[in-house]
């Protein structure tokens, strides 16, 4: 064997070995490499599955398994044609043999959409932390503790007193509505009820946090509803107004007024009552015996004036 023969080995293994290939800066690296698709792919080329529907051809033969008469059976009405909806052949329609009797109650869509809170379910969130009772328990604290469920709240929450014989701590709550057990309980443990007026609308902005869940124009302040902060020597500091951006509505209709100037029911418009009048916007006090009636004819304001002015 020529030595040229022996020495090709050895100048192959030199030349990898002291070659230094050209360095390429690295954001280069992936143009460097030419993308490529086999060609096989392009014969397997199909939609996703359930992407169309393949059509039904009708009337093609009795293979296609819709020959023939097409599905439509073998003879009468809707084997020619259409019938319309309710047909029964020509005799009389079900729905003139038999219509709809009696009326809808259509109270349904005026009737108050409240979530049910019972005082042992309360009782129970607040044993285990999750509300705290030394604090106004309002609308937006039974949401946020999950307590009552965001999406059942339609006009506000209803108090109920089941379990209220477990109640021995004094709560401070807001509701829209309580029964008069459950009102006696909590007053009877120390504590307060107070009922006011929510709108669906007005509920989403409370949970937003973009209304006060407590006060409205027409409500009074009530220290027991007040939430107090400490300074560091131990006296409560009185606490900054917050600007809320959306106000809380007031009742409009009157049976909405009505229930909430009920003391009974712990409106928060019972302020307005004066001494013997009732909730009702229609029937007024009595007036006290000797009181003179302010519906006065003017007939006879003028003869007590003209005996007023006699001068004998």
């Amino acid at each position: 064997m020529s030595s040229k023969f022996r020495l090709r080995p050895l100048l192959q293994a030199s030349s990898l070995l002291f070659h230094q290939p050209h360095q390429v800066s690295p954001f280069l690296v992936p143009l460097l490499h030419t993308p490529y698709r086999a060609a096989s792919i392009l014969s397997a080329l199909s939609d996703n599955p359930g992407a169309y529907n393949k059509k039904i051809r009708r009337g093609r033969g009795p293979s296609s398994g819709k020959g023939r008469s097409s599905g439509r059976g073998l003879n009468g009405q809707k084997a020619r044609g259409k019938a319309p909806r309710g047909f029964n052949g020509g005799q009389t329609p079900d729905y003139v043999l038999h219509p709809p009797r009696g009326t809808e109650n259509r109270n349904t869509n005026f009737s108050l959409k409240l979530a049910l809170l019972n005082l042992d379910h309360l009782l129970e969130w607040i044993a285990q932390g999750r509300i705290n009772p030394s604090r106004p328990i309002t609308l937006k604290e039974l949401a946020d503790s999950r307590c009552v469920n965001p999406r059942k709240i339609g006009d506000g929450i209803k108090l109920l007193a089941r379990g209220s014989e477990k109640l021995t701590i004094p709560i401070n709550i807001i509701v829209s509505r309580a029964s008069a057990a459950a009102i006696a309980a909590i007053e009877a443990a120390g504590g307060s009820v107070m009922t006011r007026y929510y709108t669906p609308f007005s509920v989403i902005r409370i949970l937003q946090g973009k209304t006060d869940p407590i006060n409205s124009l027409l409500s009074q302040p009530d220290p027991r509803l007040q939430m107090p902060q400490f300074t560091s020597n131990g006296t409560i500091k009185p606490e900054p107004k917050k600007a809320w951006p959306i106000r809380l509505p007031d009742p409009a209709g009157r049976k909405a007024i009505e229930y909430y100037r009920d003391p009974a029911h712990r409106g928060y418009l019972s302020y307005q009552l004066a001494e013997g009048q009732g909730p009702s916007l229609f029937f007024k006090p009595p007036r006290p015996a000797g009181a003179p009636s302010p519906h006065k004819s003017e007939k006879t304001k003028r003869a007590a004036a003209a005996v007023a002015n006699r001068l004998w």
